[in-house]
């Protein structure tokens, strides 16, 4: 039986790749990564993966790297699927899970390399994979949905808690007063007027009573930053006008940055500054007074595609309008043609990554689309006087 499996388990990882362990009682008879290195089966710690009610189950307590277990019914043997992930693999997650998993320094770099092999996947799919391997070892079938869903006590229980905590709070006065503020703030950034904002920000006004999102301060004061950045780019900049894609991204970068922070008050600086970024965009993106929508929309898909080999007729046609209209009502509004227009914003973009970027002159000039670096090198100091390199110079010694 054992024998059986071994081989199955094998299998499906030369089929997949991803890791499984072929447990009995509390040690490890197989892993995958024992089967790479070569390595001996190790002792199995019960609270790394504890098994719910539900079989199969999801067992992870990672939100990036996922684990699923498997009872093999009627026998003392079950499986442990995983890792995996369902974000590209980096050198942070290879320590947590190498840490995690015990691996030790001489066979982390061959961890590394199998960690790199697995898919990614997200949780359905790896819900899948799951119910797949239940058929296979207990010849039984259940939906994916499955995995998904609590027992009735779970969510008894979780009900119970959050009606003692509401009573709880309305007996003690903690009731949350933010909601009014928040939205003369987001209406504030949707808006883009930045001398608003300050003047909102710095206003005197009564204490602000938040809930609880964290038992350790600095987690909490993370939390609320991740909440705020997350309203603040729906609630106001999409809604302002920023870029839907540039918007999210932008997300992204700030809850990265924020996650790296270890005070505080340097949490609360970058809320203040993220305020003020979202709001200027928003700004940024209104349309001015004497600019008609076709030519503004021109403009603005001008400017999120600098990376791009932009042409007049590609830009016209994103409006709806033939290139000979718009190339008219842009000369006429702005005073300045549609193709030179084109190549200001490619420059504007290029002196932005010659001062905040480490991007060479040749990744520069690929990246947004010009024909050659010496091309580039031309254009550049035809419009600002200075070759690239001296820009970057100059911009670099003031940042500093």
């Amino acid at each position: 039986m054992e024998t059986d499996y071994l081989s199955m388990c094998k299998n499906f990882y030369a089929a997949t790749k991803i890791p499984v362990t072929l447990l009995k009682g509390k040690y490890a008879v197989y892993t995958s990564f024992n089967d790479i290195t070569g390595t001996s089966p190790a002792y199995y710690r019960e609270d790394l993966f504890p098994m719910s009610d539900h079989n199969p189950t999801f067992c992870s307590d990672s939100p990036d790297i996922g684990y699923g277990r498997l009872l093999i019914e009627n026998t003392d043997y079950n499986l442990i699927l995983g890792p995996v992930f369902n974000v590209p693999v980096t050198e942070e997650l290879i320590r947590y899970s190498s840490r995690e998993s015990g691996v030790s320094l001489e066979n982390r770099e061959q961890y590394a390399e199998l960690l790199y092999a697995i898919p990614l996947l997200g949780q359905a799919q790896f819900a899948n994979y799951l119910v797949f391997l239940h058929q296979c070892f207990n010849h039984k079938t259940v939906s994916a949905e499955r995995l998904f869903l609590e027992n009735d006590k779970l969510t008894l229980e979780r009900f119970n808690q959050q009606t003692d905590q509401m009573v709880e709070d309305k007996e003690e006065g903690n009731v949350h007063n933010t909601y009014y503020f928040e939205l003369e703030l987001y209406q504030i950034i949707k808006n883009g007027n930045t001398d608003a904002l300050k003047k909102f920000l710095s206003a005197t006004r009564a204490p602000l009573k938040e809930g609880k999102m964290a038992g350790a301060p600095l987690r909490h004061a993370k939390n609320l930053f991740i909440s705020a950045v997350v309203k603040a780019g729906i609630m106001g900049a999409i809604p302002g006008g920023v870029d839907i894609e540039k918007t999210y991204q932008l997300i992204d970068y700030y809850i990265q940055e924020c996650e790296q922070l270890r005070t505080i008050e340097k949490i609360n600086q970058l809320q203040y500054v993220m305020l003020l970024d979202f709001c200027q965009r928003a700004g940024e993106t209104r349309i001015p007074e004497g600019i008609s929508p076709d030519v503004y929309q021109c403009m603005t898909y001008v400017r999120n595609h600098t990376n791009e080999p932009i042409s007049v007729e590609a830009a016209a046609a994103h409006t709806g309008r033939s290139a000979s209209y718009m190339m008219k009502h842009f000369k006429g509004e702005l005073g300045i043609r549609m193709g030179a227009y084109i190549m200001r914003c490619k420059l504007e973009e290029a002196k932005s990554l010659l001062t905040y970027s480490e991007k060479s002159l040749a990744e520069i000039s690929s990246y947004l689309c010009f024909s050659s670096q010496s091309y580039f090198q031309n254009v550049f100091k035809k419009q600002y006087g200075v070759t690239p390199l001296q820009y970057r110079k100059q911009t670099k010694g003031r940042s500093n």
